[in-house]
């Protein structure tokens, strides 16, 4: 099984697929309930499974297939867009990912530039 099966059978079909043990432990509840969450009739539901994640996978996913309206459901996955500011300051500073975004929040664009001039190291860029 793999996380679209589930997300039809919660979503549209409401076929119940836990038949067996390897269906319970192939389900993703934390994937699921993030797939969830993105859309205005299920948020609560979700929220509700987050609260409740020491529950078994099969209740959970059970009671997703109960309670949720059968309808066609798709989003994509918000992901944190890369800036090449970012890895400017990483290189710059040899800072992590979490500390180069903080940072960024605080130069200014004439700092940015000032670190591209001293990164740059001329030559021909592929």
């Amino acid at each position: 099984m793999n996380l679209s099966e589930y997300l039809n059978s919660i979503n549209y079909s409401k076929k119940n697929l836990m038949a067996d043990t390897d269906a319970e432990k192939a389900y993703a509840p934390y994937v699921v309930n993030r797939c969830l969450s993105y859309f205005p009739d299920t948020l609560l539901h979700a929220n509700e499974m987050n609260r409740l994640n020491f529950l078994d996978k099969k209740v959970q996913y059970d009671y997703y297939l109960r309670s949720i309206r059968s309808r066609k459901r798709f989003s994509k996955w918000f992901k944190r867009e890369e800036s090449k500011d970012i890895e400017l300051i990483k290189q710059y500073f040899g800072y992590s990912d979490k500390k180069a975004r903080e940072v960024l929040s605080v130069l200014s664009k004439d700092d940015i530039k000032n670190i591209k001039k001293e990164l740059d190291i001329g030559g021909n860029r592929k």
